[in-house]
């Protein structure tokens, strides 16, 4: 928590541009107080917290420089001679991947919902939907802020953006269930002798 309240107040030096930081560090705000609000009463998976770092950093650190600026994006362009700055597809990627390990540890411990097939497509459709919710959010920031929030967007001329953002959200919903599963289960099952 400190490390990643350190990260937020850092990259609000000097961003590239202030508005897309807000939007960018806005969602790691509003986490973290539902965080801290609920740890007594619903702790997470060590698993879980630590994804939702991660998560944070990718955020704070695209808000500070804007996705299309991202130093480490522009240097894998240059080294595979992309068109583009990929770094907001990491972004959207690790949007499918990170809440895919939340819903269902939530799913699992609140609901009769057990392990198997419906577990993974409703986690699948709740992390599609949530990706969709924060596209309608993006279009809604455009037709508020008009051309102060291209740098937001990040669509860098990419009429398609908006599909593939919420296809790498599915990607990355699916990668982390079918590889984290199984260590999930096991933090899941020690989180519950510990209560």
């Amino acid at each position: 928590m400190v490390a990643g309240l350190a990260a937020c107040v850092v990259s609000g030096l000097k961003p590239h541009d202030r508005l897309t930081w807000f939007l960018e560090v806005l969602p790691v705000l509003v986490g973290l107080s539902l965080l801290v609000s609920t740890r007594r009463r619903f702790p997470l998976t060590p698993l879980a917290y630590r994804l939702l770092f991660l998560h944070a950093l990718i955020l704070i650190l695209g808000g500070h420089y804007t996705y299309e600026r991202v130093p480490l994006g522009l240097w894998v362009k240059d080294l595979l001679h992309l068109q583009r700055n990929n770094y907001d597809r990491l972004g959207h990627l690790t949007q499918g991947f990170v809440p895919s390990i939340v819903v269902r540890e939530i799913l699992l411990r609140c609901t009769p919902l057990k392990r198997g097939a419906w577990l993974f497509v409703l986690v699948t459709s709740v992390c599609l939907a949530f990706s969709a919710a924060f596209e309608l959010f993006e279009w809604g920031a455009a037709l508020s802020f008009g051309q102060g929030a291209d740098a937001y967007l990040a669509t860098q001329g990419d009429p398609w953006d908006t599909q593939w953002d919420m296809f790498l959200a599915l990607v990355g919903a699916i990668l982390a269930q079918t590889a984290l599963s199984g260590y999930h289960d096991r933090e899941l099952e020690a989180l519950e002798r510990s209560e």
